[in-house]
């Protein structure tokens, strides 16, 4: 009996130790809990599939720092290298648009990897919205803002 808990604790040594040498993962007590937060899955409209086919993440929750403003961001993937497209949080549904939400020009462009990766995010002078329908766009480029290369509706947080 004591040499199967011995091998047992052997195994589990040998297990741990062959993380690699990777530091442990953190929690960052200041972060959002993705529960709190406006999530969506971004993806190219329908009309230029087979063109492109950007897919991404966007958020938007309350500012950690400042909880009578509002963080919002952006994360594609499958973009074309070098590209610089602006985005933004915005009032209504994909297709249906009432305007951004917050100032636009709080919304730094994203500037496209090597890899087709960019990410970004805004802090906007704003409370988070407690209700209402939402999305994150992502323009074709500063001269082409007409043209949505990727786009996804908001959930709200789970209350």
């Amino acid at each position: 009996m004591k040499a199967r808990k011995l091998a047992g604790l052997i195994a589990l040594g040998a297990t741990l130790m062959s993380c690699g040498g990777r530091q442990p993962v953190e929690i960052n007590p200041n972060s959002q809990s993705v529960a709190s937060r406006w999530n969506g899955s971004l993806s190219t409209p329908a009309q230029l599939a087979g063109a492109l086919q950007i897919r991404g993440q966007g958020w938007m929750a309350a500012d950690v720092k400042n909880p009578d403003q509002t963080e919002a961001g952006v994360e594609v993937s499958n973009a074309a290298p070098g590209g610089v497209h602006p985005w933004h949080v915005h009032r209504g549904q994909c297709g249906a648009d009432q305007g951004v939400f917050g100032p636009a020009d709080a919304y730094k462009p994203l500037k496209v990897d090597n890899d087709g990766r960019a990410s970004g995010t805004a802090e906007l002078p704003v409370p988070l919205p407690r209700s209402g329908s939402f999305f994150v766009n992502v323009h074709a480029s500063n001269r082409n803002m007409g043209t949505i290369v990727a786009c996804g509706n908001l959930a709200p947080p789970a209350r």
